[in-house]
């Protein structure tokens, strides 16, 4: 298992990054998305990455810029019908924060703008992947950064928890209010009402 190549970017293309891990060129298959923020040619650049081998394919390196990415890849493979190929085109046309969005507020429509992923193949990706990813998650480790004290961390979900709902309740999509609240800095300090009033600046 090839869990990632360090070294020095030699070429790229569209989908594609060449990494000389000394003296070795490494071929990876990258999200369109991560072409974009790759370093120029002749940086050192790491890639999270996972080996898949079929009949069909051969032996194809997967990898991506973040480990977070690489993680919702795997969880993507995981689903009927999506092999790694359909996975990495969904998360070329759509980053992992908001697939999660979109899964946790069943948000078919979002999903099946990825190339060749249709309503039913949306809808199967909602059903087994709900219950594996937390409003926690979607919002990223923000909270734990400020939880300092017993339960703040709980305090602090519940609040915006209660700002998502609050935003739904004013008209606003679940994934709209998710990926809002998501932008807010948050601290210690932070309450349903101001966590409310900052989420409301990016809606404007």
């Amino acid at each position: 298992m090839i869990a990632f190549v360090e070294g020095v970017l030699k070429y790229t293309a569209p989908g594609v990054a060449v990494v000389d891990c000394g003296g070795v060129g490494y071929e990876v298959m990258i999200p369109l998305s991560d072409s974009d923020r790759l370093p120029p040619i002749g940086s050192d650049v790491t890639l999270y990455t996972m080996l898949s081998v079929s009949e069909n394919s051969g032996v194809t390196l997967y990898g991506f810029t973040s480990r977070d990415d690489l993680d919702f890849f795997k969880l993507l493979i995981n689903v009927n019908s999506i092999g790694p190929k359909s996975a990495q085109n969904i998360l070329s046309s759509i980053d992992a924060d908001t697939l999660r969005f979109a899964i946790l507020s069943e948000d078919v429509k979002t999903i099946s703008k990825a190339p060749g992923i249709g309503k039913k193949t949306a809808e199967r990706i909602v059903l087994e992947l709900k219950d594996k990813i937390t409003l926690d998650e979607a919002f990223g480790k923000k909270t734990e950064s400020v939880n300092e004290g017993a339960g703040l961390g709980a305090e602090l979900n519940a609040a915006k928890e209660d700002a998502v709902l609050a935003l739904i309740a004013l008209g606003y999509s679940r994934t709209e209010s998710l990926q809002a609240v998501r932008k807010v800095e948050i601290n210690e300090n932070s309450t349903v009402d101001t966590i409310l009033s900052d989420s409301l600046k990016y809606l404007m």
